[in-house]
């Protein structure tokens, strides 16, 4: 095989090549996609218009939906417009531009998600000293620093990823960009 570093687009598989199998596929996750988005800015929007949701595990709680919302956005309405196109086509740009998000935005939930225990444990083990340990200033440095950490680690992947050779096909057996399918495609 010879080795060729010209690839300029994917061709993105998905979950199944039978038409009737792509529509319902589309209703399914249209339908969980929009779900979501939908519930997720409640949240938000609920979160940030009460005066009496502003503890800490709340303050949390935005930021999750927050990822939340761009993690699902990165993926699903991809997803969901190559169940009905024909040519599953991604370019190499949007594909990296893919594996950035997905792992900014899955370890910015991950991160917050540990947070969140983090701040339970103290509301639970050490209710006196809680206001004073988990300020609103400590939050906002905990969450500067998930987003940090999410931003190293996605920059991290994205150079990996970038400096793959790739040969032969450029089909991608998957219905998104991520690290493992591409490493199959590398020579």
């Amino acid at each position: 095989m010879q080795q060729n570093d010209s690839i300029t687009e994917f061709i993105l598989l998905g979950l199944t090549q039978d038409p009737m199998r792509q529509k319902v596929v589309f209703v399914i996750f249209f339908i969980f996609y929009v779900g979501t988005v939908v519930g997720n800015l409640l949240i938000i929007v609920t979160i940030k218009s009460s005066r009496t949701l502003e503890s800490p595990m709340y303050f949390f709680l935005f930021y999750l939906s927050l990822a939340d919302s761009c993690f699902s956005t990165s993926t699903a309405p991809r997803l969901i417009v190559d169940a009905l196109s024909a040519k599953k086509i991604i370019s190499y740009n949007e594909c990296m531009t893919q594996v950035f998000s997905l792992h900014l935005f899955g370890c910015m939930e991950i991160f917050v998600l540990i947070l969140m225990a983090v701040d339970r444990y103290v509301a639970i083990c050490k209710p006196l000293r809680y206001p004073t340990i988990m300020s609103r200033q400590v939050c906002t440095i905990l969450i500067v620093l998930a987003w940090i950490g999410s931003f190293i680690h996605s920059i991290a992947q994205i150079i990996l990823a970038l400096r793959l050779p790739f040969c032969g096909p450029n089909l991608i057996d998957h219905y998104c960009c991520d690290l493992q399918p591409l490493l199959k495609l590398a020579c």
